[in-house]
């Protein structure tokens, strides 16, 4: 996207952009054209599709084309829409052996429960972040905020008409150094849901830098959104088909 900023620059770019979400049949409403705007205004936050590469470099135009079907594809693959994946890893035995040593009183079969409800849990964890934009993604659309699908901008989640950039985080020690490094001098608000010190929410902070106040946009509504997310799509969460759990 990089690339194609500097080679066509921003009117351009934008006018590509929206031909090409309108072949594409992406709906208005998920604002590219704000996504778009975004990158433009501020390159350094536009992903470089050509990251690493030697040959076989995109062309602006296909930069453009990458750009735009990621933006689809992250929308269309939401976790309320989609499959997660099961773990690729077997539990390691010698786990277990550490929890009969330090906890006797507990049977093979408890010390095996302990072992994959770890195992639930981090698959939980794993989609716990993916839900949460979703939800915002419902409550911040109808005040101005777009959601930037697949990634089309680095290490930031929503942005807005005004250019405004927004990166949410489920837990205050959940960032990453890249993410840190990329709103080092540069205008993005950052907002978590969880102080993982106190347990504190922070949805009345989220209010404070959206500039508005929005129905429902709080703890209890948003662990409704879960409940009726893994109810209407079980397999957004992936359990092992031998978990004990999941035969309980």
């Amino acid at each position: 996207m990089i690339s194609a900023i500097e080679a066509l620059g921003t009117d351009e770019v934008c006018k590509r952009v929206a031909a090409l979400a309108c072949q594409l049949k992406i709906a208005k409403d998920l604002h590219i054209d704000y996504v778009c705007r975004a990158c433009c205004d501020t390159p350094q936050i536009a992903p470089d599709l050509n990251k690493g590469k030697t040959r076989n470099l995109l062309t602006p135009e296909q930069c453009l084309i990458v750009w735009v079907e990621r933006f689809l594809h992250g929308y269309q693959s939401r976790i309320t829409c989609s499959k997660s994946k099961l773990p690729n890893t077997v539990p390691d035995e010698a786990v277990g052996i550490i929890i009969e040593a330090r906890a006797s009183n507990l049977s093979k079969e408890e010390v095996n429960q302990i072992i994959f409800g770890h195992r639930l849990a981090m698959s939980a964890e794993n989609i716990l972040g993916l839900l949460l934009e979703e939800f915002l993604f419902e409550k911040l659309s109808s005040v101005g905020w777009a959601m930037a699908w697949g990634e089309t901008i680095r290490a930031v989640d929503f942005c807005n008409k005004d250019g405004k950039l927004l990166q949410i985080k489920n837990r205050s020690n959940s960032e990453n150094s890249s993410s840190s490094k990329i709103r080092d001098g540069k205008p993005i608000e950052k907002w978590f849901r969880v102080n993982a010190a106190t347990g504190r929410y922070e949805w009345d902070k989220l209010a404070t830098k959206i500039g508005c106040r929005v129905a429902g946009l709080d703890e209890a509504s948003f662990q409704a959104f879960i409940k009726r997310t893994l109810q209407s799509n079980p397999n957004a969460l992936a359990i092992e088909p031998d978990n004990p759990w999941l035969k309980a």
